[in-house]
């Protein structure tokens, strides 16, 4: 096993049904992948307050992390990825598109037409067998 596994967090965020996903900025190691926005974790950091800091810095505005909705572990060639997902909840603030590509709202049935980034495909699905009961 080469090196440590890393704790990254991921935001689920719903809106009128339809779901917030992030595309991998030209200049990321998964570039043109669609992600769960999130981050990874600082020194001291919960993982929930990760989550609340990095959605401020990725889209500008305030979540309330609710409870956890999944998590998945994945294993790229420079390390190892254990995705922690939660439910939030959109507060405050307008997104804005600061560090990706592009953000979409899209439905769960909409979601197998973007391609995802490996550790965020298994929430996917989980996603869509949440949401289509």
């Amino acid at each position: 096993m080469v090196g440590s596994m890393k704790e990254v967090t991921a935001a689920i965020i719903l809106k009128d049904g339809q779901v917030l996903i992030a595309q991998r900025a030209d200049d990321d190691k998964l570039a043109g992948k669609w992600e769960f926005p999130g981050g990874k974790i600082e020194v001291g950091e919960t993982l929930r307050e990760c989550l609340k800091r990095e959605i401020n810095e990725e889209l500008g505005v305030e979540v309330e992390v609710l409870e956890p909705f999944g998590e998945s572990i994945y294993e790229y060639e420079n390390g190892i990825i254990k995705l922690i997902a939660f439910w939030c909840r959109w507060t405050v603030g307008e997104f804005s598109n600061r560090v990706h590509s592009q953000i979409h709202w899209v439905y769960p049935g909409e979601l197998d037409r973007y391609e995802f980034a490996p550790a965020d495909i298994p929430l996917v699905g989980k996603l869509k067998r949440f949401l289509n009961n």
